[in-house]
């Protein structure tokens, strides 16, 4: 038995646990470099190296301070569409490799950068992996899941990017003491520590098998029986045998998609008739963009400077930085109980309320410290608890929500490539709003929850008319929702009820064919446009 079959050995429960194991490193990668800048920047040894301030490690070219960090998520959405159109071809896992030995590269060369073109090239070879691994990975879980608890493993895979963002921070807040801030060793250790998760993929990753959708999509449909058994195990044949079917079946009418095809995509042009790719594609992207601008980029990035406004001193700034950091961690977990009780769409307008009333009641906070700074020490305990309250709120509903339905609405040979939609989002938001975000706060100091506030409202009624349900729905069957031409959400609940069942519809097309000698197939695509 070969190494990329030790799989086989593994029982149900150790494989669905070595996926998730894997999973979270993956996500872990992602979110250590995501927070992994931020202790970075604060170093004045790399302040001097990359050339972007004084000795002091006073920044004073903000921009070439932004670009260096911005690029990443450049190299980012080349990443995840890249990764994705090579793991809808040779797999979910030959593309985690990849991305992998990519990451690998990238924090390597981070930690030796000697200057800033250095730095900016390591910063987008990173970018490439990064975007590779977190494109891939919800695939992979949502592929390997039952539809009853795809939202809470995906959920729980979510965990290690705050894991991620927090250890980097307390790594920070650690090496900072080393020197008193002034050493090498401190930003160049935080850099290389994202090798650790890295070489820990790139050893191991080949033990997993590949998902049995994308098998079945390349037509080894022996070796996605093979693997669907033995994830799901043997104690209901019954239903892994129903689940097989409807993979089968989406599988015969499934075709790679080329990489010039996003383009047609996002101008609605791409793929089969009656599938509206265009718009599962926008809805991929609109969903992160509003993600990002729920406020998550402001409270992440200038918490020390809120912590600050409301009268803490330096030392407690760092710890409750830290805290909120990791307090995301608690958010994820509530996110795995509920997202697949409630449904996507209650979590993301119920979570857009919640971060609507957060967001105005810091905003009025703090109005009232900036009025009364006599005061400023009474406003601070409301103003950390908003803070606290916000990234418990966010985890638990769009921090979640928002990469997973990406991995639901699309086709599996083209569920990973499709997700590269999303993760385009994702960097396109986080990358505007870490833009504005100084602009916004200098002009509107305070006032900017104001703002975010007003915008968490709006995305309630958005969610609502054009969000389909996905949760406890296979993956094969939420390709029905989107066979209307309505983009109201009513409109694709009636296409479900109307051809949700796939096997059904399958065995009607195939009578239907029967009778008038024509090729079942073509009678099966036609169903799926009605």
């Amino acid at each position: 038995m070969g190494y990329t079959t030790l799989w086989k050995r593994l029982s149900p429960t150790q494989l669905n646990l070595a996926i998730q194991t894997f999973s979270l490193i993956s996500i872990f990668f992602e979110g250590y470099d995501q927070g992994v800048m931020g202790g970075v920047n604060a170093s004045s040894r790399y302040v001097t190296e990359v050339g972007i301030g004084l000795p002091d490690g006073t920044v004073t070219d903000e921009v070439h301070q932004g670009g260096i960090v911005s690029v990443y998520y450049v190299g980012c959405i080349f990443g995840c569409f890249a990764g994705g159109w090579l793991a809808d071809r040779i797999g979910r896992i030959n593309g985690l490799f990849i991305g992998a030995c990519l990451s690998l590269i990238g924090g390597v060369l981070q930690a030796a950068a000697q200057s800033s073109d250095f730095m900016i090239v390591a910063r987008v070879v990173t970018g490439l992996g990064t975007g590779a691994l977190t494109g891939i990975t919800p695939v992979l879980v949502s592929e390997t899941s039952t539809a009853s608890h795809r939202g809470g493993f995906l959920g729980y895979v979510f965990i290690a990017n705050y894991l991620g963002i927090a250890v980097a921070y307390w790594i920070y807040f650690g090496m900072s003491f080393l020197d008193n801030g002034n050493s090498d060793v401190q930003w160049r250790f935080l850099l290389a520590f994202q090798c650790f998760p890295a070489i820990l993929l790139v050893l191991g990753i080949k033990l997993l098998p590949d998902s049995p959708r994308y098998l079945a999509s390349v037509g080894r449909l022996d070796d996605a029986r093979e693997v669907l058994e033995h994830v799901r195990g043997s104690h209901d044949t019954t239903a892994v045998e129903m689940e097989f079917q409807e993979i089968a079946v989406v599988a015969k009418s499934s075709q790679k998609s080329s990489p010039l095809q996003f383009a047609q995509i996002l101008a609605g042009k791409g793929g089969k008739p009656g599938h509206h790719l265009g718009r599962r594609a926008w809805l991929c992207m609109l969903l992160q963009i509003m993600g990002s601008w729920t406020g998550i980029t402001a409270v992440t990035a200038y918490a020390p400077v809120l912590l600050s406004a409301a009268g803490y001193d330096r030392l407690t700034q760092n710890g409750l930085t830290g805290g909120l950091s990791t307090v995301g961690i608690v958010g994820t977990i509530i996110s795995a109980q509920i997202v697949d009780r409630l449904g996507r769409r209650k979590c993301l307008m119920g979570g857009s309320f919640a971060l609507f009333v957060v967001n105005l009641v810091a905003a009025c906070v703090y109005e009232g410290a900036r009025a009364h700074p006599e005061r400023s020490s009474s406003f601070a305990p409301a103003a950390v608890t908003m803070l606290f309250l916000f990234n418990i709120c966010y985890a638990a509903t769009w921090g979640t929500v928002a990469f997973l339905i990406p991995t639901e609405i699309w086709s599996s040979d083209m569920r990973a490539q499709g997700n590269g939609f999303g993760i385009t989002g994702w960097a396109i938001g986080v990358g505007w709003t870490v833009l504005v975000n100084p602009i916004m706060f200098r002009h509107l100091e305070n006032r900017t929850y104001f703002l975010f506030a007003g915008l968490n409202l709006l995305w309630i009624p958005i969610v609502y008319l054009f969000y389909p349900e996905t949760a406890n729905r296979s993956l094969e069957s939420i390709d029905v929702l989107f066979s209307t031409d309505s983009p109201f959400h009513w409109a694709m609940e009636r296409a479900y009820r109307q051809n949700g069942d796939i096997l059904a519809d399958m065995d009607t097309s195939d009578s239907s064919a029967k009778k008038s000698g024509s090729d079942p197939h073509e009678v099966s695509v036609h169903n799926e446009r009605v």
